[in-house]
């Protein structure tokens, strides 16, 4: 079985920790062998670049810088743990990936899809997830969620309209995309759980 590129993809508090649980459980039981890896982060370069991005500075950090450090960790993340995993026959389940910057930074900031376009292309070239599921939450109801959990990093202090325009664009980037997946997250867990083990179970078929 050759190697697959899983991510989940949502707003802060849609539950993309337990949707990955719900997919190792899947591969676990199937016998696959997987890693796990999450965005920004998952190297030593890109874990700092994580910190970087999400505390507060003392300064406008302006929306090209915060795109650019996204960028940097990614193809970090890419070319040293998940090209080498999927080369082994591992499959990797990703904890966001380029999907979050079409979505933050292109509709959340407001950059626009030609720029994030032209620096995917130069950062990844043709390589894509090969099955993305969206958490598809209300942002009110997430960031709720959020709160709930303890402190708001620095992007998740954006006010409300922000993750709006930003599940907007999610939204639209799914509907044109046949390898993406829409969960309604506003259910109860079991029936998102549910909906994310037949979604997995169906790309095992095809993939076996």
């Amino acid at each position: 079985m050759s190697g697959q590129f899983i991510v989940i993809e949502g707003l802060e508090g849609a539950g993309k920790s337990s949707a990955v649980a719900v997919i190792t459980e899947c591969l676990e039981h199937a016998d696959i062998p997987f890693t796990q890896v999450r965005e920004p982060g998952g190297t030593p370069l890109a874990e700092a670049l994580r910190d970087l991005i999400k505390r507060p500075w003392d300064e406008d950090v302006t929306a090209e810088a915060e795109l650019l450090v996204m960028y940097a960790a990614r193809i970090q993340l890419v070319r040293n743990v998940i090209t080498p995993a999927l080369a082994r026959g591992q499959w990797v389940i990703g904890d966001r990936h380029d999907l979050s910057s079409q979505a933050y930074q292109g509709g959340g900031r407001q950059l626009g899809a030609e720029l994030l376009a032209t620096i995917r292309n130069v950062s990844l070239g043709s390589f894509r997830p090969d099955l993305t599921l969206y958490l598809d939450i209300d942002p009110a109801v997430g960031l709720a969620r959020a709160l709930g959990r303890g402190e708001l990093d620095r992007i998740e202090q954006e006010d409300l309209s922000f993750f709006e325009r930003t599940r907007d664009r999610y939204l639209q980037l799914a509907r044109d995309d046949e390898q993406i997946k829409i969960i309604d997250a506003n259910q109860s867990m079991a029936a998102v759980a549910k909906d994310i083990r037949d979604v997995i179970e169906r790309h095992l078929e095809v993939h076996k």
